[in-house]
């Protein structure tokens, strides 16, 4: 296990092979996927794999585990080019990390556990990774998320109309940015 940091209760670590499962586990259940992927989209062994392991950009997937147990997954990565332009940094030379995730085990959520794996990552980023800027895009219409980033001190920035493909429609998103 390579672990990338833990605090008193979450452990983030790299995303191992074993985790197949966990992953099968967590984007087959449609109470997850209505915030993650989408219900039209349950990953079976060969799509997490396609999704999750088999991809050649720089992000660090993750596992995060609470008291020692897997309960989701995390990823966070540099911005690059693409993602500057979209997001409308491309005048900022700072070091600028984007970061995804979820909590895929149910009786997990509504804990607080989501808001201190965001801080403690950003925290992370900020001493570790000397991240300048951190962003996200949460769908606009998932208030759970937008309001658990906006406790850890993260701004709605602007919206992204028609910006990710869920359930079959186009959704606006919401550029947030914790800036420390």
């Amino acid at each position: 296990m390579t672990k990338v940091y833990q605090t008193e209760e979450i452990t983030v670590r790299s995303l191992e092979t074993k985790d197949e499962t966990l992953l099968v586990k967590w984007l087959t259940d449609p109470v997850v996927l209505q915030y993650y992927e989408g219900r039209d989209q349950p990953h079976d062994l060969e799509l997490v794999r396609a999704h999750f392991y088999k991809q050649d950009d720089r992000a660090s997937r993750c596992i995060v585990e609470h008291d020692g147990r897997p309960i989701g997954y995390i990823q966070f990565y540099e911005l690059e080019k693409e993602e500057r332009d979209v997001y409308g940094y491309t005048d900022i030379d700072e070091v600028i990390y984007g970061t995804d995730q979820f909590i895929g085990e149910t009786d997990c959520w509504n804990r607080g556990i989501g808001t201190r794996l965001v801080q403690s990552m950003i925290a992370y980023l900020i001493h570790e990774r000397h991240a300048r800027k951190i962003v996200m895009d949460p769908q606009a219409w998932n208030e759970r998320a937008l309001a658990c980033y906006e406790k850890c001190g993260f701004r709605r920035i602007k919206r992204l109309p028609q910006h990710e493909l869920h359930e079959g429609e186009m959704r606006d998103c919401w550029l947030m940015e914790y800036t420390p």
